[in-house]
């Protein structure tokens, strides 16, 4: 056994201390240290006898700290890595839930189509006014709003379904007045008041107030008689050969929207879609099967990550093959020839975009939001009085604009771009993705001749007729054989 006289130096007692634990372990059936030996009074070997055993001991004493630190080690790696999975899931909630709440608000906010059914129903309740559509809508339950598809809350736009038939149902959040001539060629208002006409006011008076809007938006045409004989035909809606004060309220607040108007002008047209009922300001149009024009349509969030180059080449991925292209590009060329110095006047395009068109079955345009398509007339007396300080004050849309005068500080009334060059640009990547190697180089060269049209030239129609012509002209010879045609 180990010991220390009692006079040696504390050191020396912890190690001969250290001895005894050693012995001891030799005495529980352990391997004891043979290191360790009795200590005698005094003596070098005592003293280095001593340092050895308590060395080995110290050393035993910390082999198990040793084993120790990997777990630790471990432990805290396992913590760490637990925290960033919690960090990470928490955020991925906040995330998630942000952008439910966000697209929640968004629909509610965008999509208040019941809201204008029940404002609509009430009033055709109490008599103020009624349509074709009016007791299918507000009786019968056969007119159904589907799909909500609502851009801007002021103008709810619903797919859905009448009886058999599919449509797409407008209705409008906002007043429309008379052509004020501030900003916007139809002033928004909370909701359609119907009180025009008023009690009292005789057919031959409603017609007269048909013609003084209609010459103030389309022009004094040589024609405006028929057309209002025509708005007066689609004001009667139970045809019965009289108009009701009701159906006049309802046609009056339907007359002050540019789409409706263009309807009517257009109706019989192949590119401009049948307008299949209304009541009040609620009108239903025929579904347009394939719409946009062309392109697909993504989620906005992945919207955000895709770059411009790839989105416009997916686009062109999405569109019909190269004839029914064409025939589509026709249809388009034919509804610039429509709206320019039509039978009822001159409307200009200003938003001419994919999203504003598409097509039928048999790949024939159809005109699917037409609220920027808009009497020349009434855009000239807009830009007439509107102030200026430089250019860019002077537009319409996305399309329409002229030039500052600056001398006076007035919009010019003539638009730089007419609405051939506006279409052509349009198509431009359109048509000469997969075009056939035979025509593409003439067809290039005719689509920049179009996009460098101008619109205030002294031969700028004979131009506009020869180079639509001469377009046309291109495509039907290239596809006429074609079963596409």
């Amino acid at each position: 056994m180990c010991y220390a006289p009692s006079g040696a130096p504390r050191l020396l007692r912890h190690l001969a201390a250290g001895c005894w634990w050693c012995s001891e372990l030799g005495a529980a059936g352990g391997s004891p240290d043979h290191s360790c030996f009795s200590l005698g009074e005094g003596g070098h070997s005592s003293l280095a006898s001593a340092v050895r055993c308590g060395v080995s001991v110290m050393a035993r004493s910390l082999s198990p700290w040793l084993w120790l630190r990997k777990p630790i080690y471990i432990q805290a790696r396992f913590s760490y890595l637990h925290m960033k999975y919690l960090f990470f899931s928490w955020l991925a909630v906040f995330v998630g839930s942000w952008v439910v709440y966000v697209e929640y608000s968004s629909y509610t906010e965008l999509c208040r189509g019941h809201e204008c059914k029940n404002a609509i129903c009430d009033k055709f309740r109490k008599g103020v006014i009624d349509g074709t559509a009016c007791s299918s809508l507000c009786e019968k339950d056969t007119l159904y709003l589907g799909k909500c598809l609502s851009a801007k809350p002021s103008n709810q736009v619903y797919s859905g379904s009448w009886g058999d038939m599919e449509g797409i149902i407008k209705c409008h959040m906002e007043e429309v007045h008379h052509y004020d001539l501030a900003a916007e060629l139809e002033p928004r208002r909370e909701a359609a008041s119907f009180d025009r006409p008023t009690k009292g006011t005789s057919v031959e008076k409603f017609r007269e107030m048909v013609l003084s809007h209609l010459k103030a938006k389309v022009g004094d045409q040589a024609n405006l008689q028929d057309l209002a004989a025509l708005v007066l035909g689609v004001a009667d809606a139970n045809k019965d050969g009289q108009i009701s004060l009701a159906e006049a309220r309802s046609a009056w607040a339907l007359l002050q929207l540019n789409e409706f108007l263009l309807a009517v002008v257009l109706q019989g047209r192949e590119h401009t879609p049948r307008l299949l009922g209304f009541c009040g300001d609620l009108y239903v149009m025929e579904k347009v099967p394939y719409a946009p024009l062309y392109g697909i349509s993504l989620p906005w969030a992945v919207e955000l990550w895709i770059p411009a180059g790839l989105r416009r080449s997916m686009d062109q991925w999405a569109s019909p093959s190269w004839p029914r292209k064409a025939k589509i590009a026709i249809g388009l060329l034919e509804l610039v020839e429509d709206v320019f110095h039509g039978t009822f006047g001159s409307f200009l395009m200003c938003d001419v975009s994919a999203a504003g068109f598409g097509y039928t079955e048999r790949h024939d345009l159809k005109v699917v939001d037409a609220r920027r398509i808009v009497p020349e007339a009434a855009f000239q007396e807009v830009m007439r009085e509107r102030r200026c300080e430089v250019d860019s004050d002077c537009i319409y849309g996305a399309d329409c604009y002229t030039s500052c005068d600056f001398t006076k500080h007035r919009c010019t009334t003539e638009v730089t771009r007419p609405n051939l060059a506006k279409a052509c640009g349009a198509l431009k990547d359109y048509l000469l993705r997969g075009a056939p190697s035979d025509i593409k180089e003439e067809l290039e060269k005719q689509l920049y001749a179009c996009i460098a049209l101008k619109g205030a030239t002294e031969q700028m129609e004979m131009e506009h007729s020869l180079i639509l012509n001469n377009l046309k002209t291109l495509l039907w010879k290239k596809i006429s054989h074609t079963k596409d045609s």
